[in-house]
């Protein structure tokens, strides 16, 4: 995104400075995460609506640190995931408690907790660290979610939507509606906002959750069908389980043959499962577009439709 090129290049040189501890062992273990990368697609979706909803089109800095918080934020969850998913790598990198050990990755997914909420207090806006502060408490709520449900197959497609939005849409969809109370915009945009990011990361974490089954291990940074090995059941395997009384079988064992996993992805493959789950995620994608398209010109909000498009091309 060429108009908000300058402020991601200045979002990486931050939080390097904002995530500095005198610890080096703390101190390497965040900066494992961030030399891991990653699109930066939460704060490129902020820069844009903070543009979108400003009068003269500009980001305020408090709108660039809040960007930088959620990305801390999104960052500290992911440790935490890590260690719970037991999984040894993250975007190609090996993850903190593999570096290192369990104690130290939670105490670095902690740290950058505290890292993230000192500075959102910092921003003296009541109103925003309310909003921003229920995304630390959805987190947790999901993980929670996750656990319960691991390995059972009686999940519903409303249990795991709900469980999207709390790991995923909660972020996105505060992190939205907290920019536009950053422009003193009218609960009517920050409510709007607010949906917008609620669809979006219903549709990114559904995407996500296909490219668990169809990508490649080279393209995902991580081994494919991870969530099907963590027992994490997700659409494209809901939607074909009552087909499949093998795959039922296999989940029931807890996929603990060698080639388990690879035999489901190839029989889930073989359904309209990842059609379905596509279809969900498109449907999500149709609602936060239309949310933007009926309230700003298509001159303004270009930027911000490309990008939701380019979230669901991911599949396509």
């Amino acid at each position: 995104m060429k108009s908000i090129k300058t402020e991601l290049e200045q979002l990486n040189t931050n939080l390097h400075k904002m995530i500095a501890a005198e610890n080096p062992i703390l101190y390497s273990a965040a900066e494992q995460l961030f030399n891991a990368g990653g699109k930066r697609i939460r704060p490129t979706i902020l820069f844009l609506i903070s543009k979108l909803t400003s009068k003269d089109k500009i980001i305020s800095t408090e709108q660039k640190r809040l960007a930088e918080i959620t990305e801390i934020i999104h960052t500290a969850s992911l440790v935490h995931d890590d260690i719970v998913d037991n999984c040894d790598k993250r975007r190609g990198i090996k993850t903190v408690h593999t570096v290192f050990n369990n104690k130290i990755a939670v105490l670095a997914g902690d740290f950058l907790f505290a890292q993230s909420s000192w500075y959102l207090a910092n921003l003296n806006n009541l109103d925003v660290v309310k909003t921003i502060s229920k995304i630390i408490t959805d987190f947790a709520e999901g993980e929670v979610q996750q656990g319960m449900t691991s390995f059972d197959s009686q999940i519903s497609v409303e249990e795991y939507i709900e469980k999207s939005f709390y790991k995923t849409a909660s972020l996105i969809a505060c992190s939205c509606k907290a920019t536009t109370i950053l422009n003193k915009s009218d609960k009517n945009i920050q409510n709007n906002f607010y949906l917008y990011g609620k669809h979006l990361g219903l549709a990114f974490q559904i995407i996500d959750d296909i490219l668990d089954v169809t990508g490649l291990s080279k393209d995902l940074g991580k081994p494919a069908g991870s969530d099907l090995m963590n027992g994490n059941l997700t659409a494209p395997l809901i939607f074909t389980l009552n087909k499949k009384s093998k795959l039922q079988k296999m989940i029931d064992q807890e996929f603990q043959f060698k080639n388990n996993i690879n035999e489901a992805i190839k029989i889930i493959k073989n359904t309209n499962g990842i059609q379905k789950a596509k279809d969900i995620a498109e449907e999500h994608i149709q609602l936060a577009i239309h949310i933007i398209k009926g309230k700003y010109s298509d001159t303004n909000n270009k930027e911000l439709l490309l990008l939701t498009y380019y979230l669901i091309n991911r599949i396509k």
